[in-house]
């Protein structure tokens, strides 16, 4: 069974209680992200993947959270992080359209109907989480 990292990015807008999703051609809304790539720490594939995805340049702040799911039908093992991320700059754009329909600031209680593998809710997102940083072992 091959393993697949995803790394996630949960922008928020924490006066207006409101996240940053994406809707996936062919697969849904979901927070921005995607696979990262061979050679890729965790931290730079949810910065590519932030910006491919909503044109925002984002700075990861720290790991919130880690979920897993086994794909049999793929025989894929697939890892999800998620980072509490804040928006460096850039304006929100949809980069390619043949993998994003939109990208839109979504009520909390909306984006927990919609991503219901958070079982807790964005707002338990919020209070998860622990400093993540990459050291390489030399």
């Amino acid at each position: 069974m091959k393993r697949v990292d995803v790394a996630y990015a949960l922008i928020l807008d924490e006066c207006e209680k409101k996240v940053l999703m994406v809707n996936n051609v062919g697969s849904g809304w979901s927070l921005p992200g995607g696979e990262v790539e061979k050679g890729e720490t965790l931290e730079e594939g949810v910065v590519r993947e932030a910006m491919e995805e909503t044109g925002l340049f984002i700075e990861p702040l720290y790991l919130s959270a880690v979920n897993e799911r086994f794909r049999d039908d793929l025989d894929v093992h697939v890892v999800f992080f998620t980072f509490k991320v804040k928006i460096l700059s850039g304006e929100i754009g949809i980069k390619d359209e043949t993998e994003i329909s939109e990208v839109m600031w979504i009520d909390f209680e909306t984006a927990n109907q919609l991503m219901p593998y958070y079982p807790n809710g964005v707002e338990a997102l919020l209070k998860s989480g622990a400093p993540y940083h990459f050291q390489p072992i030399t």
